[in-house]
């Protein structure tokens, strides 16, 4: 029995090592161009949190309809609202996250950016 372990160890192994390289070479090219992957998040997620905030709350649409507003290749981009706050999220998951909130008489204004 001892020996069935082995071989299948040895199977295992050039996966569990291509995984490795493959997450290495993922977070150094993370790590090279996270500045620009944030600008570009940071952007994207406000203007599609502005437009989905003024298709919802100024236009009265309903939210799935607000995601088909967005310009083309923006899919990773994910919404959700706030129908108590009249508020819209767009986040991309684990990097960037943007709130515009609808207000009477400015219509949807961005949260403040950090910078």
């Amino acid at each position: 029995m001892a020996t069935a372990n082995k071989a299948g160890d040895k199977r295992r192994t050039p996966w569990l090592k291509l995984l490795a390289v493959v997450v290495l070479i993922g977070g150094g090219v993370a790590w090279y161009y996270g500045d620009i992957i944030d600008g570009y998040a940071q952007a994207g997620t406000g203007y599609a949190a502005k437009t989905a905030c003024s298709c919802r709350f100024i236009g009265g649409r309903e939210m799935g309809q607000c995601k088909d507003d967005l310009m083309p290749g923006m899919a990773a981009i994910w919404l959700s609202e706030d129908e108590a706050a009249q508020s819209v999220t767009a986040s991309v998951p684990l990097v960037e996250s943007t709130t515009a909130t609808y207000r009477d008489g400015y219509g949807c204004v961005l949260e403040r950016w950090d910078g």
